[in-house]
């Protein structure tokens, strides 16, 4: 067992680096038997450090064997340094100097993929966050910004593809096969965004022309195998680039930029400056191979990874504490990217269902944190949804609250004041306030406290005057190691319906004539009251417009207002929300009742005005007919029975299926698509309302729907309808066609290892398919990998975090399988361990009758010899009382 804890580092106590590295010249050396690391730092010491001590001090890890050091030219001998797992540190150094390091490494052997490692016989790195003290001993902080040159040297004949960041700058022949090619990046950078990737690899060409006139070269690099699923990734990149200098003005910076794809990858992708390594998932597609799903993932990752030259690269942060300044930032300008290349309205569902589902469970869980961070024992833990989803919704409420037009001035100061600099969340909101003149003082409060906000929202009107009042309270719950919260500042989207569904004018006074239909409010204290003048009846109040905030609003809904809003909501999200809410209402009425309890027939009236209404947005009315999830259900739950919850939920799908029965048949009929594959707005809704509506119909196992699946899945010409078909085959009952769908399936993709991902996730999150015994089996399958991250997620993830019934079965067989896969994956690959840990985490939001069978799961971790710093601090932060 673990005798001691991992360190914590604390916020509060940072301090700027005593020596800064100018310039980094890297040589590697890369054989098939390991990889010589040849460093060259350029230090001097930092003058706004006060520490005077003389002593140097670099990162380093356990991977590294230390073969030669020097100082100025003079090789330095024991006694003259120390070096171990943790560091190096070269006592008494000058003012300024040069330290070169030689470090031997064994790629091949690094399982954790973090570093420089090999995937597929192909050399590849993964630096953030900490990796690159994986490669060689260096002060490996995000505030220490260096220019690098970097030669890489390999066998031609097994890697003719030599990357690194920046420009190519020379290239030749060494002999006896070798070869070299150098590169030298103009940017200074922090360590975690230097890359590297050597191999075999099939080279696609692009080009993009800067609004200046600037032709960059786009280059992506496949293995062979996927020589023909590049054409969506650099159509959704050129994109990007071409929104980025539209919206922010953002120009690209370099000559070239580089894309790679490698199958065995921790994260989903990593913007190194001018070398974006991706997860083969994140960025390869071809109709026959990838999802309507996957395709829109695709174009939001790669914009994404690309928006971080700027925002992340060439303005970085300062330390971890700080990072959502980059991913939240980010995160919020893919998203915004999205909208307007798609739905805006179903990309902010599917961003509020992603935050309700999972950020709110992080929120109110016991690894709760704010934005920024005041404290952690190994940073990547806190590549979180916090970090991530909540940082770019703090985000998207300066902008709400500044407008769009001063919200560009104020990214544009901050880019222009901040270039070429590490910099802080403070730095971020104060060229915001600058250019802007609002004062954002309490509005950082987002930054530092953790936990959602709830709204507590209650209403009157007073016929006589004609005022309509809103009293809002805001109240944060309690979070580990934060109590007794201060009031946020936060902007509340509102609108008022007449009886009719017509949009009421907001007066806030009865002096007030605007005709403004629609306001955001600012709430600044724990109570507001808000009054709306001049109305002649009571309206129906239309909350949180777009969802301004990311909150949880209380507000006595009835099942009137619901069905109403769902109709008549100019809100496009509130819409939606109103279905959501009102299919909530309805399962959670039945849960624990007698199965002859009737089903709410208002529900039923209201799906099927959904699936005939050809006048709506189509692609609205796909995420409009989806029922809330019972991971949703869940999470709104004080103590959730996961049966119960799941018997309700099914009893409403079963109601539904078989009352629109003949709708969904013509549903699927009227959304029948011929000719070739579209990837447009209007292509993608047809197919998932076909999709859902084949769901539903073997949900009920209705034989015409068995007759079109089973069609479908023959005579599917892309994977969408494929695997929609496949999937809905294998949530039926009826086995011996989920069982040959499954075999076919297999046989024809068994190559493609992205495909065959689908195929594992599509058994392992259905309750059907996905029993223990089954995933067991899927663990000995050919397919499996257990170094593939993705093969691990698409198993243990899918069965853990998405088939929720048979993971939470009551007699916690689902609980100790996980506690066994994570033990054996924390010897190999702590990160992915340490994520996998999640789904036992919120033990405590459970009833009884699993609860102790997930601490148990839990303790079991906890008592591994050797626990990871990475599962640890996850397993004893769960257990902690």
């Amino acid at each position: 067992m673990r005798t001691s804890q991992p360190k914590t580092i604390y916020l509060s106590e940072y301090q700027v680096p005593a020596y800064l590295v100018d310039h980094v010249d890297l040589r590697f050396e890369l054989f098939e038997e390991g990889a010589r690391v040849h460093s060259t730092l350029s230090v001097r010491r930092n003058p706004e450090s006060p520490n005077r001590s003389g002593q140097f001090e670099l990162d380093g890890d356990s991977l590294l064997k230390l073969e030669s050091a020097a100082l100025d030219g003079r090789a330095l001998e024991e006694g003259e340094y120390t070096a171990g797992s943790s560091g190096m540190v070269v006592p008494g150094v000058p003012d300024e100097f040069e330290l070169n390091v030689v470090t031997w490494l064994e790629p091949q052997n690094n399982t954790r993929l973090e570093g420089l490692y090999k995937s597929s016989g192909m050399f590849c790195t993964q630096c953030e966050a900490e990796g690159f003290r994986c490669i060689t001993y260096f002060p490996d902080r995000p505030d220490v910004m260096s220019r690098y040159r970097t030669r890489v040297e390999a066998d031609l004949a097994h890697y003719p593809v030599l990357l690194s960041n920046g420009n190519d700058v020379d290239r030749g022949e060494l002999g006896d096969g070798r070869h070299f090619v150098t590169w030298e990046d103009p940017f200074p950078k922090p360590s975690y965004l230097f890359a590297l990737v050597a191999g075999d690899l099939v080279e696609k060409k692009d080009a993009f022309t800067t609004e200046s006139g600037r032709e960059i070269d786009l280059r992506m690099y496949v293995e062979p195998r996927n020589a023909q699923k590049c054409d969506h990734a650099l159509a959704s990149l050129k994109r990007a680039m071409r929104w980025d200098e539209e919206v922010y003005g953002r120009e690209y910076d370099l000559n070239i930029f580089m894309i790679v794809a490698v199958d065995d990858f921790n994260m989903g992708a990593m913007e190194n400056k001018g070398l974006n390594i991706f997860n083969s998932s994140c960025v390869l597609a071809s109709e026959d191979t990838a999802t309507d799903i996957a395709f829109e993932r695709i174009e939001s990752i790669v914009a994404h990874e690309y928006f971080h030259n700027w925002s992340g690269n060439r303005v970085t942060c300062r330390d971890w504490f700080q990072l959502s300044l980059k991913e939240g930032f980010t995160v919020f300008r893919d998203t915004e990217f999205s909208s307007d290349v798609g739905s805006a309205t179903v990309k902010r569902i599917e961003d509020v269902t992603m935050l309700r589902t999972a950020q709110f469970a992080e929120d109110a869980g016991p690894m709760a944190h704010p934005v920024r961070p005041s404290s952690y024992m190994e940073i990547t833990n806190f590549y979180t949804l916090t970090i991530y989803e909540k940082g770019a919704e703090v985000v998207r409420m300066i902008r709400t609250l500044l407008g769009p037009e001063l919200f560009r001035q104020g990214s544009d100061l901050y880019f222009d004041r901040h270039d070429g600099q590490a910099v802080t969340t403070d730095d971020f909101v104060r060229a915001m306030e600058d250019a802007s003149g609002r004062d954002l003082s309490q509005f950082r409060l987002w930054y530092e406290q953790a936990g959602t906000p709830v709204l507590k929202v209650t209403d009157d009107y007073d016929s006589a005057r004609g005022v309509y009042s809103l009293t809002i309270r805001q109240h944060i719950p309690d979070t580990p190691g934060q109590k007794n919260k201060l009031p946020q500042h936060i902007p509340f989207g509102v609108g008022l319906l007449d009886s009719h569904g017509n949009s009421l004018p907001l007066q806030m006074s009865a002096s007030d004539e605007a005709e403004i239909t629609e306001r955001v409010l600012e709430l600044t204290d724990a109570e507001h009251i808000f009054e709306f003048h001049g109305l002649a009846e009571r309206p129906v109040p239309s909350l949180l417009r777009g969802f301004t905030a990311p909150v949880r609003l209380v507000y006595p809904w009835t099942r009137e207002q619901s069905m109403f809003l769902m109709s008549h909501d100019p809100d496009g999200f509130n819409r939606w929300d109103a279905g959501q809410r009102l299919a909530v209402d309805v399962i959670n009425s039945l849960v624990g009742k007698p199965s002859e309890t009737p089903v709410e027939p208002r529900l039923v009236t209201a799906y099927r005005s959904l699936i005939s209404n050809a006048e709506l947005d189509q692609a609205l009315v796909a995420k409009m007919l989806l029922l809330p999830s019972e991971a949703y259900l869940f999470e709104i739950t004080d103590e959730a029975d996961v049966q119960a919850i799941h018997t309700a939920r099914n009893r409403v799908l079963n109601e539904l299926a078989l009352t629109l029965r003949d709708e969904l048949v013509a549903c699927y009929h009227r959304n029948h698509q011929s000719g070739p594959y579209e990837l447009t707005p209007q292509a993608i809704a047809q197919r998932a309302l076909r999709n859902t509506a084949l769901a539903w119909l073997l949900h009920i196992n209705d034989d015409e729907g068995r007759e079109l699946a089973l069609r479908q899945f023959q005579e599917a010409g892309n994977m969408t309808d494929q695997s929609g078909a496949l999937r809905a085959l294998v949530n039926s009952d009826f086995e011996d066609d989920r069982e040959r769908a499954l075999e076919s399936f297999y046989q024809q993709w068994q190559k493609d290892p992205q495909v065959i991902e689908q195929w594992f996730s599509i058994q392992t999150s259905s309750p059907r398919a996905g029993r223990l015994a089954n995933v067991r089996a899927l663990l000995e399958h050919e397919a499996f990998d257990w170094k593939n991250p993705n093969k691990v997620r698409s198993v243990i993830g899918g069965f853990a975090g998405q088939n929720l019934v048979q993971f939470h079965n009551p007699d916690a067989s689902g609980y100790q399988f996980l506690a066994e896969q994570i033990c054996r994956l924390d010897d190999s690959n702590p990160q992915i361990a340490a994520r996998l840990v999640s789904p036992l985490t919120r033990w405590r939001k459970f009833a009884r009758l699993y609860r102790e069978g997930m601490k148990a799961a839990l303790e079991k971790v906890r008592d591994k010899e050797g626990l990871s710093a990475d599962v640890y601090e996850v397993v004893h932060k769960s257990l902690a009382d």
